[in-house]
């Protein structure tokens, strides 16, 4: 088992920038593949970007491609989101998640059903 918990939403202008945190605690956080996904109100949850376990492979919705910069810090047990050149459409619930299966397919990254263990989010608002 492995515990999520985010952190470092808040309300920011159009352009701006923010960090998410996310923390685990339990098992050894190096395993895990690890991805953001988030959520809209009234809309389904979407990938955002994800990491495989090793942190060579790095995945990225179009719609962040350029903006978003996903990073982790293994000696922390800290998977980061920095958010740059926000956008009103960016506004969201967002969620961290890891997976411990190790044989994943490119595609397998993008679906949130890869993925075992879920944080409870953090909220993010771009005001235009």
């Amino acid at each position: 088992q492995v515990q999520l918990v985010e952190s470092g939403g808040g309300l920011v202008q159009t352009g701006g920038s923010l960090r998410l945190s996310c923390t685990a605690s339990g098992r050894t956080f190096s395993h895990y593949a690890m991805g953001w996904f988030r959520q809209a109100p009234g809309k389904e949850r979407e990938f955002v970007v994800a990491q495989s376990w090793i942190g060579a492979n790095l995945y990225y919705a179009d719609s962040v491609k350029g903006r978003f910069t996903i990073s982790r810090d293994n000696g922390k047990n800290t998977l980061y989101l920095q958010m740059n050149s926000l956008k009103p459409e960016d506004t969201a619930l967002y969620y961290c998640a890891a997976t411990a299966y190790s044989g994943l397919s490119g595609n397998a990254y993008y679906q949130a059903e890869t993925y075992d263990f879920w944080g409870q989010g953090t909220q993010v608002t771009v005001s235009s």
